[in-house]
């Protein structure tokens, strides 16, 4: 089942992804932080990113995905599936 979390800034989230349609895989987390904000918020090694700022990322590439993390300032909403 998804859920959503929503990290306050600012960056670093306290997080690492891998995937993304250029490796023909879904974006997911593949390490976390110790203590970090998205281990905070309940965030899981494996889980897949499904929105980044309520935008899906069935069509993002690896990059894409990061600016579009970059991008978010203050504020990071995740929608992820376990």
């Amino acid at each position: 089942e998804s859920y959503k979390v929503m990290l306050n800034g600012p960056a670093p989230w306290g997080f690492r992804l891998q995937g993304g349609k250029d490796f023909s895989m879904p974006l997911s987390i593949s390490r976390l932080t110790p203590g970090g904000k998205a281990a905070q918020a309940g965030v899981g090694v494996g889980d897949w990113v499904l929105y980044i700022d309520g935008e899906s990322t069935s069509s993002m590439t690896h990059i894409e995905a990061q600016n579009r993390i970059r991008a978010c300032g203050d504020r990071l909403c995740l929608t992820l599936s376990r």
